[in-house]
């Protein structure tokens, strides 16, 4: 990545040196200019955990690519590269004002769920359309798994820069140095630091089969208000953990324990007669949109450990919901 200026966050975007390419070249040329967005929307989302935010934040990094004269973009020897450094220096930012913003909200802050363009079972095959722009772009692996974006919040901005360009996208650490205004020794350290959070969080996903079933299977008991059934698909020590945002009515605290988590679905389902739970991928993994009236109003992830459900996040601030709308 060409930076003729010193990198470093909060600072101006990279200075347009390095070899230059022809006039009018292939990689300046405007159509391949585009074609970085749908990567760089992928690297946003999974910085931010928040496909609005990717979006601000790869369309700030155009505006600035496109208020560049003709001569200097010109000048640009990777037009792509100059992007990730731009888009990676506002994630930054925006990663660092968003602890902030997040001591002001009300209840827990859980990532934006994403869906995918098909369903993991039949029935409404196509029911939810394609997913609204960019969460369309975005590829849904175990990258974007809820438990994992999870685990991405207990790091410090600059670890979750440098873990998610490196051990996620492949960025050579100098490249990554040029973003977070480190030494690449100091970002090797940041993303095998990262690399220990998830490590110690995270344990091994079932098979894709078993998770379909055990999440049906929940489905079926809450819809059945089986509380029995429920506990015995919930791990003891489960949690639950919902998002309204204070936008909507939820609990702002997680529910723990499985019998707790059990009689709280089921005192939901007393007070929202006409609730229709459908099975759908969240984030690339089984999962369960709950519906009212046709319009959906909880989005609910899982996590499975040892057979059972060991956490649920439950999305119901309807600016998360739009993707699937």
């Amino acid at each position: 990545m060409s930076t003729g200026a010193e990198p470093g966050r909060g600072r101006s975007e990279p200075h347009p040196g390095g070899p230059a390419s022809p006039p009018g070249g292939p990689e300046s040329s405007p159509g391949v200019i585009v074609d970085e967005r749908r990567r760089l929307i992928n690297v946003a989302y999974r910085l931010l955990g928040s496909s609005a935010e990717a979006e601000d934040a790869v369309q700030e990094a155009y505006t600035r690519w496109f208020a560049l004269s003709r001569q200097q973009q010109e000048a640009v020897a990777s037009p792509g590269a100059w992007l990730t450094t731009v888009a990676g220096r506002i994630c930054l930012d925006v990663l660092g004002s968003a602890r902030a913003r997040r001591e002001r909200y009300v209840g827990p802050w859980i990532p934006e769920p994403l869906p995918d363009r098909g369903e993991w079972i039949g029935g409404r095959a196509g029911g939810g359309a394609e997913p609204a722009d960019p969460a369309d772009q975005i590829v849904l692996d175990e990258s974007v798994d809820m438990a994992f974006l999870v685990v991405l919040e207990s790091m410090t901005p600059a670890e979750r820069v440098a873990f998610i360009l490196h051990d996620v996208f492949r960025y050579p650490f100098a490249e990554i140095a040029a973003i977070v205004g480190r030494t690449p020794a100091a970002c090797r350290q940041l993303a095998s630091s990262g690399r220990r959070r998830i490590r110690a969080a995270r344990t091994p996903a079932p098979p894709a089969a078993g998770q379909v079933g055990l999440v049906r299977r929940f489905k079926e008991a809450w819809e059945s208000k089986d509380i029995e059934a429920l506990v015995a698909l919930l791990d003891p020590d489960a949690t639950m953990t919902a998002d309204g945002g204070g936008l909507v009515g939820t609990v702002l605290r997680p529910v723990e324990g499985g019998k707790s988590i059990a009689q709280y679905l089921l005192h939901i389902a007393g007070k929202a007669p006409g609730l229709v739970l459908l099975e759908r991928t969240v984030n690339g993994r089984p999962g369960l949109v709950a519906e009212h009236t046709g319009v959906p109003v909880t989005v609910a992830a899982f996590d499975i450990t040892d057979g059972r459900i060991s956490r649920i996040w439950a999305v119901r601030n309807p600016e998360k919901l739009r993707a699937w709308t």
